[in-house]
C-alpha cells in the first residue's frame, strides 16, 4: 500500500524579492525547506535575478511579473514537488497585467498564489480592486470543477474585527471596508475555508504590521494573509499557521499543511 503524500505550503508577502534575499530570505528558505513557497510582491523581472535566486537548491520556479512597470508587483511559486501544469495567464487582461497571478496544478489540487491589488490609492484603485475580486472568484470557480482549488496570498483585506487590530478606527480605510469584506463573504459562501481560522479561533493574530508606525513591536496587525481551500480539501487539512517571528519584510509568512 502506498504511503500517503504530505504537502507543507508558505505564502509570503516578501515586499522585492531582491530586498528579501539581502535579509537572509534564501538561507529561511534552505531551513524551513516547505515543499512549496508562494511568493507575493516581488518587485522584480526574472532578467533581474541572480542564479540563486531564481533555482535555489532543489526548488523549480515559476514567475509572473508586471507587464506594465518594472519593479512593481509580481509573483513567484518556488516548488520542491514538479507540478502538472504552470500557467500565469487566463486570457483576461485585468487578471494578467501586473503579475498577480501563478497557477501550478498538482495531482490533488491547484494552487493559485495571487498577490491582489491594493484599494488605497484612489477610488479607481479601489474599483480595480473590486473587479479583480470578482474576476478572480469566477476564475477559480471554473477551475474547482474540475479538481479542488487552494488560494494562497496577499488578499489585502482583513474578513473581521477580530482580524485587525483596530477594527472602529479602520472601517473607512481599503482593506477593511464593507465592500471589500464582502468579496471574502462570499468567497466563504461558496465553501471556501479559511484554514487559519480552523486551528485557531482568537485574537491578536496578524500577518502584517505598518512599517512607519513601528506597529510591529506592539503588535498592531492585520492578518490580511491567507491560504483558503476548496472545502472538499477540509479533510486533507493537517495544520494552519502563521510564523510571526519570521521578519524581512513587513508581511509575515502563513503556513498550510496537507496529507492525501
Amino acid at each position: 500500500m502506498a504511503g500517503r503524500k504530505t504537502y507543507s505550503l508558505i505564502s509570503w508577502n516578501v515586499n522585492g524579492i531582491r530586498a528579501a534575499s539581502r535579509k537572509g530570505f534564501l538561507d529561511w528558505l534552505r531551513t524551513e525547506r516547505p515543499d512549496i513557497a508562494a511568493l507575493q510582491e516581488t518587485k522584480a523581472h526574472v532578467e533581474q535575478l541572480s542564479e540563486s535566486l531564481i533555482h535555489p537548491d532543489g526548488y523549480e520556479s515559476y514567475w509572473n511579473s508586471s507587464d506594465r512597470k518594472k519593479g512593481y508587483s509580481g509573483t513567484v511559486t518556488y516548488t520542491r514537488v514538479s507540478p502538472l501544469l504552470a500557467t500565469m495567464h487566463f486570457g483576461e487582461p485585468l487578471l494578467d497585467e501586473e503579475g498577480r497571478v501563478v497557477m501550478l496544478e498538482y495531482e490533488p489540487f491547484y494552487l493559485f498564489n495571487v498577490y491582489f491589488p491594493n484599494g488605497g490609492s484612489g477610488e479607481h484603485r479601489l474599483k480595480y480592486k473590486l473587479d479583480f475580486y470578482e474576476r478572480f472568484l469566477r476564475l477559480i470557480e471554473a477551475f474547482r470543477k474540475k479538481k479542488p482549488v487552494i488560494l494562497c496570498g496577499d488578499v489585502n483585506t482583513a474578513h473581521t474585527e477580530i482580524d485587525l487590530a483596530r477594527p472602529k478606527e479602520n472601517e473607512k480605510t481599503s482593506g477593511f471596508m464593507p465592500v471589500e469584506r464582502a468579496w471574502i463573504d462570499a468567497l466563504v459562501k461558496r465553501g471556501y475555508l479559511d484554514t487559519f481560522r480552523l486551528f485557531h479561533e482568537g485574537p491578536e493574530h496578524y500577518s502584517w504590521w505598518d512599517m512607519k508606525t513601528r506597529s510591529r513591536e506592539r503588535n498592531v496587525g492585520w492578518r490580511i494573509d491567507y491560504f483558503f481551500v476548496s472545502d472538499e480539501l477540509k479533510r486533507n487539512i493537517r495544520d494552519a499557521f502563521i510564523l510571526s517571528d519570521v521578519h524581512g519584510s513587513d508581511h509575515c509568512p502563513v503556513g498550510l499543511k496537507l496529507e492525501f
